[in-house]
């Protein structure tokens, strides 16, 4: 096999299975609290499932026939962010698979859990020696330490380990906060970020969402007023990200966009599960409209990525620095 056999697929592709498994998800939950039909949210699941696993071997064939490549993204100051998410999705998928296998979502989750925790201390190891430029300071720093490590604390509290849920939930909210500074300051203070690198911003809607699903997932009985804050918090990211959008497509699409999926299913999960633990409140009166506007966004996306699939778009090779991220 020559270098040439296999598509370069950037660690960013796997952004698309952190939003079709968090839609599968929600319509899990959706299926316990409303009666929705089970077989779509299994079928979502099962469709994020093939893709994980196809780009699972197409990174692990770069890593074997396009050596340099994959170098060269790893070593890149905002693409590498991406590769953490390698451990994200295995540990989802790990959900996915809970109800079927037991012992095959253990192996999973595992292994995703400890190539997170390895990875975000080696990225975090990278950032605190400093030398970076400011223009790559974006939202895809969350996805290593806060995604991650919100991620597992979800996994962990299904898979029944809550206690070392807490401990993940800790090191990902201390994360967002401490990250989140540094970033707004960034988007306030600097040169605006570059058309190519705007998509990113979606990732701003996935800390205090996929936080929130964390946090109900990691504690019992009626939701507290931290829950509600979190998704109120996640409420106004949407807002600005909505007021944004004119902006930011002037990008027009590429898989970068994806950055708003995992967010945006977690939106439309939290409030249904906040149902489920008994809030009556003002989530519950918006819990249908996130639902349905979560699936209305994954779907436009999907759309949109099979065009750009047809269209052989995803044979680009990794763009250079500064550039956009999955482009």
């Amino acid at each position: 096999m020559n270098n040439h056999s296999l598509p370069v697929i950037p660690a960013a592709f796997f952004g698309i299975v952190l939003g079709i498994a968090g839609l599968g998800n929600a319509w899990r939950i959706a299926h316990r609290v409303w009666g929705a039909p089970a077989l779509i949210g299994e079928f979502i699941l099962l469709l994020a499932s093939l893709i994980w696993l196809i780009l699972l071997i197409l990174y692990v064939g770069k890593w074997i026939y396009q050596l340099e490549v994959a170098k060269a993204e790893l070593r890149h100051p905002i693409q590498c962010c991406f590769v953490g998410l390698i451990g994200v999705t295995t540990m989802l998928i790990a959900g996915a698979a809970l109800p079927y296998s037991r012992s095959s979502a253990d192996v999973l989750f595992i292994a995703g859990m400890l190539y997170t925790i390895l990875f975000a201390a080696w990225r975090t190891g990278g950032l605190w020696e400093g030398g970076r430029e400011i223009k790559c300071t974006t939202a895809v720093l969350y996805l290593p330490t806060v995604a991650g490590f919100f991620v597992t604390a979800n996994g962990a509290a299904a898979m029944g380990y809550a206690a070392w849920g807490q401990l993940a939930f800790g090191a990902g909210l201390f994360s967002w906060l401490s990250l989140e500074s540094v970033l707004i300051n960034r988007l306030f203070v600097a040169d605006a970020l570059p058309t190519l690198l705007r998509p990113t911003l979606g990732i701003q809607l996935a800390p205090p969402t996929v936080g929130a699903l964390s946090y109900l997932n990691l504690t019992s009985g009626v939701p507290d007023f931290f829950s509600d804050a979190l998704i109120g918090y996640g409420l106004l990211q949407c807002l600005v990200l909505i007021r944004l959008l004119p902006w930011i497509r002037a990008q027009p699409f590429t898989p970068s966009y994806w950055g708003f999926s995992f967010g945006v299913a977690s939106l439309g999960a939290a409030p249904i599960r906040m149902i489920e633990r008994g809030d009556h409140g003002p989530i519950s009166m918006l819990a249908p409209y996130l639902f349905i506007a979560a699936n209305i966004v994954i779907l436009l996306l999907a759309i949109a990525t099979l065009k750009l699939l047809f269209s052989g778009l995803f044979h680009r090779k990794i763009p250079a620095h500064g550039s956009s991220p999955a482009s």
